[in-house]
């Protein structure tokens, strides 16, 4: 499956404990690069969700923020007088230099007043793992989808391409006759321009057998069966790769490990290029020279596009 590197996904558990929000964003990037952000009251949970993105994801700049709220049993809840007056008394003294200082809520004054007791490490990572989990299915589909947009664009491609290989293998035969007339017609006036009666002088059998000699060094040096039958070659593993059947012939090794069609396409995109150069460099017509520019267009169009894909 074709998946883009570029996608974002959130997900909420719930506890009794509270509630754990875990949002994922990623982009693209050559490697994988994990990012954590997160409240120091969680860095317990970085080692299990690293774990979890690690075995799911394979490249990307990918950013995991986390945000929590314990939940307050405010029916057993107390306040502390003597905790209040000192926090007045503080607040009082911080207004005195900065006027704006807001008052703090009820919650803090709860927690405060009851402990404040860490969180329990074991509830929380379970509840990282959960959310995690679900708000990577999330970023997975959102993932999936537009790796789908970009097989299509690259599909397209692929199916000018195949139109440009077969428009020159069909051109090959009228210009290798147009260089024959070419050819005849300039021994012709050769012929004619270094004696009036030089036809007098070569039999008509000498002459074509020139002729066929000359086009048959041109024909091969304008040669292209090959290149254009590699670039077929290429096309059909590229439609193999965004139709997702290129897989690994293990299946005991992790789907992703399977895909790597991101560094898969990169290498095919370089053997199409250089097969493009060589028809370039083959040209013998300007439809030749213009076929092997319109190729290599969207060959970089298909590069372009195979950047953002996992």
């Amino acid at each position: 499956m074709i998946r883009s590197m570029t996608a974002f996904g959130t997900a909420k558990a719930e506890t009794e404990h509270g509630t754990l929000t875990i949002e994922i964003r990623s982009v693209n990037s050559r490697f994988l690069d994990l990012n954590f952000r997160l409240p120091e009251d969680l860095r317990m949970v970085e080692p299990p969700l690293r774990d979890l993105l690690s075995r799911e994801i394979s490249r990307g700049k990918v950013e995991i923020r986390a945000n929590y709220a314990r939940a307050l049993a405010t029916e057993a809840a107390t306040l502390d007088t003597a905790s209040l007056r000192r926090v007045a008394d503080l607040l009082a003294a911080a207004r005195e230099i900065l006027p704006d200082t807001p008052a703090p809520r009820l919650n803090e004054l709860l927690a405060g007043s009851n402990g404040n007791e860490g969180l329990d490490a074991e509830a929380w990572t379970a509840m990282a793992v959960e959310a995690c989990t679900r708000a990577l299915a999330d970023l997975q589909a959102a993932r999936q989808r537009e790796g789908r947009r970009l097989a299509d664009i690259m599909q397209e491609c692929a199916e000018g391409m195949t139109r440009i290989t077969e428009e020159v293998e069909a051109a090959l035969p009228v210009i290798l006759e147009e260089h024959q007339q070419k050819l005849a017609q300039r021994l012709k006036d050769a012929l004619l321009n270094a004696n009036p009666d030089g036809f007098a002088l070569i039999t008509g059998e000498e002459l074509s057998a020139r002729i066929a000699q000359e086009t048959s060094l041109f024909s091969l040096r304008i040669d292209v069966a090959e290149e254009l039958a590699r670039l077929r070659s290429h096309i059909e593993e590229l439609s193999h790769i965004l139709s997702g059947t290129a897989k690994a012939k293990t299946s005991s090794a992790p789907a992703r490990k399977a895909s790597g069609a991101g560094k898969r396409l990169d290498f095919l995109f370089q053997e199409m290029n250089r097969e493009a150069n060589t028809l370039g460099s083959k040209a013998g017509a300007l439809s030749m020279t213009r076929a092997a520019i319109d190729l290599k267009l969207l060959i970089e169009q298909m590069r372009e596009q195979a950047q953002n894909i996992e």
